[in-house]
């Protein structure tokens, strides 16, 4: 097989386990063989060979000897440090945000979260669990072009790699409701008005907040919806 095939599989491999450790398929504390990621993910074992130091060196996977790989234990450290990763970064991200975003995509966000808390209030929804996944791509991809912003390629990997611990948090220990989800969309208006209007400072004040509480809620605490 050509290099560029190689790297291509590798790649495949990384994001095949990336996407199972973002839907909680792969959890916290688990031990998996690379045999069984064959399984899982469909790919060859050399390919799956091929993506573990790079997902080792991210914090992501940690290689147990004779046993296989596991997938690390979330302590409040771990959660505490994801977090103040996210807050450095998403803070940062707020001037550029303003000076380069185009308005039009910040007044896209602001309208699909209206219309979601519209759906949210309303009977119209027929498949709830559907729309929540729905929501969670949309935030974790939103979050994702703030931060891309910056025009930063490293800060925009570091950021993906938090965001992928952040995720593993949220989904062992996060229950995703309808009033878990209006409370997100309503602190998510928050800080996307104020950065509509180019205010900075209100918009860093809420999209703190916002941080803030779902950092509460990894550690098992309780917010106001």
């Amino acid at each position: 097989m050509s290099t560029t095939g190689e790297s291509s599989l590798r790649q495949l491999a990384y994001s095949r386990i990336e996407e199972l450790l973002n839907w909680g398929r792969l959890k916290p504390g688990q031990v998996i063989s690379q045999r069984a990621l064959v399984e899982t993910t469909g790919l060859t074992l050399s390919a799956i060979r091929e993506a573990i130091p790079r997902l080792e060196a991210e914090g992501l996977l940690q290689t147990l000897p004779q046993r296989g790989l596991m997938v690390p234990s979330l302590d409040v450290t771990f959660v505490r440090e994801a977090y103040q990763m996210r807050r450095i970064i998403e803070l940062s991200a707020i001037p550029d945000m303003i000076q380069r975003l185009d308005r039009a995509v910040i007044a896209n966000w602001l309208d699909w979260h209206i219309q979601a808390r519209e759906r949210l209030g309303g009977d119209d929804i027929t498949d709830l669990p559907a729309f929540l996944r729905e929501l969670q791509v949309y935030d974790w991809q939103m979050h994702a072009d703030m931060v891309d912003a910056m025009e930063n390629s490293l800060i925009a990997n570091v950021y993906r790699v938090t965001a992928i611990k952040i995720r593993m948090t949220a989904q062992t220990r996060v229950r995703v409701t309808r009033d878990n989800a209006k409370r997100v969309i309503s602190e998510h208006l928050a800080f996307l008005n104020p950065l509509l209007e180019g205010s900075s400072e209100l918009a860093a004040a809420a999209l703190s907040r916002h941080i803030d509480q779902s950092l509460t809620i990894a550690l098992g605490g309780t917010v106001a919806n």
